[in-house]
């Protein structure tokens, strides 16, 4: 199954942010061991970079998003997806209609995300 992986997700379970932790570390596990088939927006990486700056340091942070790039499948932003992104009037918060054009890209099954609402005209 392919799924893209929302930068929260990840953030949850880089930080251990409760109640969600234990779900976002299973998710990453199945990624890491195959079982699953997950990617994230090449987007999502300087804001994870930034977003957990207090929890880690820049090396810590490198070898972290080093590590989530081995298990897991970076879908590029290019052209084509801001301009259809752009043109995409169902998504109020351009940043998630990112997200969608880049699952739509990799012909993900699933967004795995907690921002489920900006994501209902999927």
């Amino acid at each position: 199954m392919r799924v893209l992986i929302d930068a929260n997700i990840l953030i949850d379970a880089l930080c251990g942010r409760e109640p969600y932790y234990n779900d976002a570390d299973q998710l990453l596990r199945l990624c890491a061991d195959g079982r699953l088939e997950g990617s994230l927006a090449a987007h999502s990486i300087p804001n994870i970079f930034y977003i957990v700056r207090h929890d880690y340091t820049v090396e810590e942070r490198r070898n972290v998003l080093l590590y989530l790039c081995r298990i897991l499948h970076v879908e590029g932003v290019d052209n084509a997806k801001i301009i259809s992104g752009l043109e995409n009037a169902d998504f109020s918060d351009f940043e998630d209609c990112l997200q969608y054009e880049c699952a739509a890209a990799i012909g993900a099954e699933y967004i795995v995300t907690r921002n489920q609402a900006n994501f209902r005209s999927c």
